[in-house]
């Protein structure tokens, strides 16, 4: 029933949004990218030879296509001559990922109405829909399934408090979630939630694929090998995808502690911009620092500071951490936890971190810190300098967290092998 409504109000409601967008440069942008989609898109699939199998993967932005990424490779691996096509929500999603060599086809999904969904789904035709995370859109999950589309839901979770669980909302999302054929979640503590509040019993514990993807990039350190000898002896903090309100404990903090580590600093930005301001920061707080940009021959980690003003360090930069403060959690929302946590240092983060729930679980078992001021950064930081034992102790816990994890991808891929397999029997 509330499908129902839901397929019959969309069009008014994306009719109003359009009208809106002329005083919206986000909403106008959706609007503008998506004119002329569906003809784009079905020239494209007419020129691709007919799959053996084609697999859909949605993905609402970047954060859930790095889900996919492994699956994708996992599925090309084992079957190459698997079609690939992705849609995204977000246009950072589409335009990060739009020439991804592994996809047929990467597009913006169209406005999820009824008459789109027919249109989107006889063009592509696919033989599974694979959704990560969440993103649901019911026409074209209704639409893919009445077209005999095997429908997955992959890294799913469903967080304590969450939107999903209040009365109405409830109901609704029981008939989104009980159109999925396979739903494989995150935790145990998210299977036990579909099962028991959304009757969904074919659910299964998977964990992320994200998490498999980070452990094999931990296994390839050789972006930092010229940079390990420099800090062998030394205790080492780093301070990952730093914003300027991070950077307003972090300095203090680090400065007043007694015994100071060494400190390696990764701002988020490393525009010009961002990292003059940062420059100045460290010059009002008399702190001596070096750019990785102009050499580290002359460089000395007892006593300066090293800034990281180049891309593509920071996930093997943690491999040479004993601690890791990963920032953004005084702003929107905390940064990857699970790139330092995966070699076993203790993660450190701001309040701001309830949309990441690797975050929270990395809390939860004792991995992880969350500090709300300069007070209690101080003071963690002289604790797990001062107490190897607890540093390695909490380290070994992030650590044991991320490998506790990891084998979604196997799950999800054999999944859809067997729905290929399947089909073929037909």
């Amino acid at each position: 029933m509330l499908l129902t409504i839901y397929s019959t109000l969309t069009p008014l409601l994306y009719r109003a949004a359009s009208l809106v967008s002329i005083f919206q440069p986000k909403l106008r942008t959706f609007f503008t990218v998506r004119q002329g989609l569906l003809d784009a898109l079905e020239k494209k699939m007419k020129e691709l030879p007919k799959p053996v199998f084609r697999v859909w993967i949605h993905a609402a932005s970047v954060g859930e296509f790095e889900q996919a990424r492994p699956v994708i490779a996992a599925i090309k691996k084992a079957q190459p001559d698997i079609d690939i096509v992705v849609s995204f929500l977000s246009t950072s999603g589409y335009l990060a990922r739009k020439n991804y060599p592994e996809a047929s086809a990467v597009f913006y999904l169209p406005i999820d109405t009824r008459s789109n969904a027919r249109r989107l789904i006889a063009t592509i035709k696919p033989d599974a829909l694979l959704v990560m995370r969440y993103d649901f859109w019911p026409n074209y999950l209704k639409t893919a399934k009445k077209n005999g589309a095997t429908l997955i839901l992959a890294a799913a979770v469903l967080q304590k408090n969450s939107l999903y669980f209040k009365p109405l909302v409830k109901t609704f999302y029981h008939s989104v979630f009980a159109l999925f054929d396979k739903i494989f979640t995150v935790s145990t503590r998210d299977t036990t939630a579909f099962k028991e509040v959304f009757r969904c019993e074919s659910t299964e514990t998977a964990g992320d694929p994200r998490f498999d993807q980070v452990l094999l990039r931990s296994l390839n350190t050789q972006r930092v090998a010229h940079l390990s000898p420099l800090f062998a002896n030394h205790t080492v903090l780093i301070a990952g995808s730093v914003w300027q309100q991070d950077e307003q404990l972090l300095l203090p903090a680090w400065q007043e502690l007694k015994h100071r580590p060494s400190l390696i600093i990764v701002p988020h930005e490393v525009n010009t911009d961002n990292m003059e301001r940062l420059s100045r920061n460290l010059t009002q707080y008399n702190i001596s620092f070096s750019k990785v940009s102009e050499g580290i021959e002359h460089f000395d980690p007892g006593n300066q500071v090293l800034i990281i003003d180049e891309t593509g360090y920071l996930a093997e930069l943690y491999s040479i951490a004993s601690i890791a403060y990963v920032g953004g959690g005084f702003g929107v929302n905390v940064h990857n936890t699970i790139e330092p946590a995966v070699y076993g240092v203790p993660v450190l983060f701001g309040p701001r971190h309830h949309n990441s729930p690797e975050a929270e679980d990395l809390v939860e078992c004792g991995g992880a810190a969350v500090v709300h001021n300069v007070e209690e950064l101080r003071e963690i930081f002289a604790m797990l300098t001062s107490n190897t034992n607890k540093r390695m102790q909490m380290g070994e816990l992030a650590g044991a967290f991320v490998k506790s994890r990891t084998g979604a991808t196997k799950k999800i891929t054999d999944y859809i092998l067997e729905q290929k397999h399947s089909q073929n029997n037909r």
